[in-house]
């Protein structure tokens, strides 16, 4: 099993980024909320992996926290949702967040996310209530909080960017996949990483 992997980030798409270490490059498939933390292409990143193996294909899936790994784990381990419907859901919901909706029995949180109907929501909550606590729900939760306080500067700037777009007219995803196209840096203004997008759409 692989633990992780530190490496060269090499290509960020829509749904997978290709991680390059000792010369290999690893396809790792991410929430699109971890693409949107990800530094420039050619920084060095840790990915939290799991290897899903199938008879016809191995797939990495890649997390930049532990907690996101082992929410995953959590939930394939709930009857109906596979590592592609675990990945979507923690693409719509924080692992904070799906904790908190478990705990409150909060169908309708979950069900936010693609895929995921009340049906399985209520599913989620049956098999996945007895593995949490209130009390560890909310020290994670400080954990993490202050985790992303670390990392807000590039994740700021390209959710403001993704906005921006949308606001312009081009869709969702079209505006995520463009603005992971860009090397945004700390010292780069709003404005600045815009013009950049709209050069690489024209």
């Amino acid at each position: 099993m692989i633990g992780y992997l530190k490496g060269e980030l090499a290509e960020v798409k829509e749904s997978y980024v290709v991680l390059e270490v000792g010369n290999v490059g690893y396809e790792v498939s991410l929430p699109s909320s971890a693409i949107m933390e990800l530094p420039p292409r050619g920084s060095t990143i840790k990915l939290y992996t799991y290897l899903h193996v199938r008879e016809d294909a191995l797939n990495l899936f890649g997390f930049l926290t532990r907690d996101d790994l082992e929410m995953f784990k959590l939930l394939i381990t709930v009857n109906g949702i596979g590592p592609r419907g675990a990945l979507g859901i923690l693409s719509a919901i924080s692992a904070d967040e799906i904790r908190f909706a478990v705990l409150a029995e909060d169908a309708k949180t979950i069900a936010k996310a693609p895929g995921i109907g009340n049906k399985t929501a209520g599913k989620m909550i049956l098999e996945l209530k007895d593995k949490f606590k209130l009390e560890t729900a909310f020290e994670q939760r400080l954990i993490n909080q202050s985790s992303r306080m670390e990392a807000s500067g590039i994740f700021g700037k390209k959710e403001e960017a993704v906005q921006a777009l949308t606001v312009l007219g081009y869709s969702g995803a079209d505006a995520l996949k463009i603005v992971n196209q860009v090397d945004i840096s700390e010292d780069m203004g709003s404005e600045e990483i815009l013009k950049l997008c709209l050069k690489k759409m024209a």
